[in-house]
């Protein structure tokens, strides 16, 4: 239902320790906006950009930054641009260079499985988490 309420220009930024499940909740993104294709991790291309039917993707992952300077030099502020939704693994690899994010997701272990904590930032991302809010309602009997 998330996936549902994304939106052209929409920068999310995700958080959690190696093995969280950064990458799983992407590829669970990308198959419910109908990807079918393989969904690969970008920690070596550090993008992966998917065009789906009605928005764009991008999936970036900066865990092999050195430094911060390293955004800048690869050149990916076009993709921030507002034509597509960013999905960022690391951030905190790339600031203070990288796009501000729209929503913060936070990924932890909790027992055998995870725990995703969703924070709103700016007017864009707190639409996105009421649109999601309320599909979640109608959703339930």
């Amino acid at each position: 239902m998330f996936a549902e309420s994304l939106e052209n220009g929409l920068v999310i930024h995700l958080h959690g320790n190696l093995g969280a499940g950064k990458t799983t909740l992407v590829r669970g993104l990308l198959r419910a906006l109908g990807h079918e294709a393989k969904v690969k991790s970008p920690t070596y291309t550090l993008i992966e950009p998917y065009t789906l039917s009605r928005l764009n993707l991008y999936h970036f992952d900066f865990y092999r930054f050195a430094t911060p300077e390293e955004y800048l030099e690869a050149g990916l502020d076009e993709y921030f641009d507002g034509s597509g939704v960013c999905v960022v693994e690391w951030p905190d690899k790339a600031e203070p260079f990288v796009a501000k994010p729209d929503v913060i997701a936070s990924l932890s272990m909790d027992g055998s499985g995870r725990r995703l904590q969703v924070q709103a930032l700016t007017e864009t991302g707190r639409s996105c988490l009421t649109r999601t809010k309320s599909k979640l309602t109608l959703a339930r009997p």
